[in-house]
């Protein structure tokens, strides 16, 4: 065994493991009795005060106060998303705004074109077109004995034909095909 199994094996023995610092300083003190101290001893003694210094000297891991780099990027991105919500709400606020602008402006020219058409309306008069056809055509109103009554023997009459075939598609199949013939011809 070398030298530190020997030392721990004593100081392990029947006992709970204690700690490296217990164990230097149980160390120290027996190197450090009374007993004679050879040269290799002595430099043990020195490494284990060294070693002790060196442990008492570390300091605790450094402890950064400084600001996470996620919660700057998390600041600036919500500032973004604001930023656009902003602007949506602005964009919003001026598309509703014209809207307000263009109904009011439909419901003007809508009036405005009722006038058109009761003015047009008013402006053809039948006095006007009789005058035209008198003084501008040549023609006049016609005489009693201008005036032949035409009188038809038989009444019209249509007559309906298919009692109810012509209900849903097939109805509306033959609908079709009647506009088809209409336009062809």
């Amino acid at each position: 065994m070398d030298s530190h199994a020997k030392t721990l094996s004593r100081y392990n023995y029947g006992t709970a493991a204690p700690t490296i610092q217990a164990m230097v300083e149980a160390e120290t003190r027996r190197l450090h009795s009374p007993m004679p101290q050879t040269r290799v001893a002595k430099k043990r003694v020195r490494r284990m005060e060294e070693r002790t210094k060196r442990v008492k000297a570390k300091s605790p891991p450094k402890q950064y106060s400084g600001i996470s780099v996620f919660a700057v990027l998390g600041t600036v991105f919500v500032a973004v998303l604001m930023v656009f919500v902003v602007l949506a709400q602005i964009n919003y606020n001026e598309t509703a705004a014209e809207s307000v602008r263009l109904s009011l402006h439909i419901n003007e020219l809508t009036e405005k074109h009722k006038a058109l058409e009761l003015s047009f309306e008013s402006a053809v008069e039948i006095k006007e077109v009789e005058r035209f056809a008198r003084d501008e055509l040549g023609m006049s109103r016609p005489d009693s004995g201008q005036i032949i009554i035409i009188s038809s023997t038989p009444r019209d009459s249509a007559i309906i034909t298919g009692g109810g075939e012509d209900r849903g598609i097939q109805g509306f199949g033959n609908f079709l095909k009647s506009l088809t013939d209409y336009f062809r011809n």
